[in-house]
């Protein structure tokens, strides 16, 4: 018996996320050669590292939040809410280490922290959780109960 998949609007929606993220992992891969080819210890900066490394990781995080997203019971847009603001923390935390990366001003953008960054990594902490427990619930809605 064949089975087609039919993906919702936000189950692709986040697909797309991962799609993109990985290709700028693959990207800021190649920077990251580069710097290790012309550097004399052979190393890359340490946020041009951890762009990629974080992008990586992240591509792929959003692969679980996908399959979550199309488990889940709740409605399209509570998914997209939930998944949202997941991503949108991923796509900012990987912008602000290739910002360092490229303006190669700090080995430690939380020590050198502007005003504010408290706040932000508060907010940061909130929304990537709140939005993972969203679709956990969902998940537990339609699957589990």
């Amino acid at each position: 018996m064949i089975r087609i998949l039919v993906l919702g609007d936000d189950s692709k929606a986040v697909l797309l996320a991962s799609a993109t993220m990985f290709l700028w992992a693959l990207l800021l891969g190649v920077w990251k050669y580069r710097q290790m080819a012309s550097s004399g210890r052979g190393q890359a900066h340490f946020y041009v590292d951890t762009a990629h490394r974080a992008a990586l990781l992240y591509s792929f995080a959003l692969l679980l939040v996908a399959a979550f997203v199309q488990l889940s019971g709740w409605s399209g847009l509570v998914n997209m809410i939930g998944a949202g603001v997941m991503t949108f923390y991923f796509y900012a935390a990987v912008a602000s280490y290739a910002l360092h990366g490229w303006r190669q001003d700090t080995d430690n953008q939380l020590r050198d922290g502007a005003p504010g960054t408290n706040a932000v990594m508060i907010s940061l902490i909130v929304g990537e959780i709140g939005g993972w427990l969203v679709l956990v619930a969902g998940f537990l809605d339609k699957q589990v109960f």
